[in-house]
C-alpha cells in the first residue's frame, strides 16, 4: 500500500494548510493538492487574528504555512481534482494533470470565492488594505469614515445597513442595478445611506492599495475612505464533494460538528466550503479539528 497516501487534503489554503501540518506531525503520509486559486491568495491584510497586530496577508499564511507543513514531510501538487471515487474502500482522485491519486482519507478544504465582477477596473487591488468583504473581519477598519459599498441588489444593501454599527457615512453604489424591497429601501433612508443604482467604471486607487473612491461608468467620480464589496451569488466549491455523494446545505458541505466527518465515511471537510462564519481562525481550527479525528481514523484501521 506504499502507493496509497494516508490522507489527501484537497486545498491548500488556511484549512488545508494547518490539517496539513498537523497530519504531519503525526508522521501521516500526507498530500496536499492545491490549484492556487483561492480566497485567501486576494486578501493582502487579515487583521483579526491573534498575534498580528498589524495584520498578515493571505499570501504570508499560505507560503508560511506550505513550508511549516513541508518541514513535517507533507507533499504538495499544483493541481486541481476533477473528481473523488470510492473503490473497495479507497478513494481516487483523479486530477487536472491526468493524475489517479489514491488516500485511505480524503480532506476537502475547496473553499468559497467571492463574486468580483470584472467589468470594474482595479476591484482586487486594495482587497484587505483599503478594501473590504466581511464586516465581521474588517467593520472595525471602517470606523466613523466614509465609505462606499459596491454591490449588487439586497446583497449590497445588507451590507451597507450591517456597516451602520460602525459608521453613519456610507453610500450603496448598486452596481447591477438590480431592485431593492420597499422595506430595504425604507431602511437604508431612515439610515441615511444614499443608494446609487448606477454602474462603476473603475475604482480609485493611490499608491496601488489606498481606496479613494470611484468612478462610475458615465464619469461621475464618489470619493470615498474606504470601500466594501458585496455582490452574493459566491461560488461555494463543494461540486467535487456532491457528485461523490456528501450532503449539502445551501451548497455548503454538511459535517459532524465534534469530528468534521462528512455523511460518506473517511471523507471530512474543513474551511469555508463548511457552513460555518468564515473566519480564517475558524478555518485553522476546523482544520486541525479534522487532522485529529483523521489520525484517530487511521490508527484505528492499522490496529484491525
Amino acid at each position: 500500500m506504499a502507493d496509497i497516501y494516508d490522507c489527501i487534503i484537497i486545498g491548500g489554503g488556511i484549512a488545508g494548510l494547518q490539517a496539513g501540518i498537523q497530519l504531519g506531525r503525526y508522521k501521516h503520509k500526507t498530500l496536499v493538492l492545491d490549484s492556487n486559486n483561492g480566497r485567501s491568495n486576494l486578501c493582502k491584510n487579515y487583521r483579526n487574528i491573534l498575534g498580528w497586530p498589524e495584520g498578515v496577508s493571505g499570501e504570508t499564511l499560505r507560503r508560511n504555512g506550505r513550508v511549516q507543513a513541508e518541514r513535517v514531510g507533507v507533499a504538495f501538487k499544483v493541481q486541481k481534482a476533477l473528481s473523488m471515487d470510492k473503490n473497495a474502500g479507497v478513494l481516487v482522485i483523479t486530477t487536472d494533470q491526468e493524475e489517479r491519486l489514491k488516500a485511505k482519507t480524503v480532506l476537502i478544504a475547496t473553499g468559497v470565492m467571492d463574486r468580483l465582477p470584472a467589468d470594474i477596473a482595479n476591484l482586487k487591488n486594495c482587497l484587505g488594505e483599503t478594501m473590504f468583504i466581511c464586516p465581521d473581519c474588517d467593520g472595525y477598519e471602517v470606523e466613523d469614515k466614509k465609505v462606499i459599498v459596491i454591490g449588487s441588489g439586497q446583497a449590497g444593501a445588507g451590507m451597507a445597513i450591517t456597516l451602520n454599527y460602525w459608521t453613519k457615512d456610507i453610500i450603496f453604489i448598486n452596481h447591477e442595478q438590480k431592485e431593492l424591497d420597499k422595506s430595504t429601501l425604507q431602511e437604508l433612508k431612515e439610515l441615511g445611506i444614499n443608494h446609487i443604482p448606477k454602474p462603476i467604471r473603475e475604482i480609485i486607487v493611490e499608491d496601488e492599495s489606498i481606496f479613494k473612491g470611484v468612478r462610475l461608468q458615465g464619469g461621475e467620480t464618489i470619493v470615498g475612505e474606504r470601500g466594501f464589496v458585496a455582490f452574493g451569488g459566491n461560488r461555494v466549491h463543494s461540486e467535487l464533494a456532491e457528485r461523490l455523494g456528501v450532503q449539502l446545505e445551501k451548497k455548503h458541505i454538511v459535517v459532524n460538528a465534534r469530528t468534521k466527518e462528512t455523511n460518506i465515511e473517511n471523507v471530512w471537510a474543513a474551511g469555508d466550503v463548511v457552513a460555518h462564519s468564515e473566519q480564517v481562525t475558524i478555518a485553522m481550527g476546523d482544520g486541525v479539528q479534522a487532522a485529529i479525528w483523521i489520525h484517530k481514523r487511521l490508527r484505528s484501521a492499522a490496529q484491525q
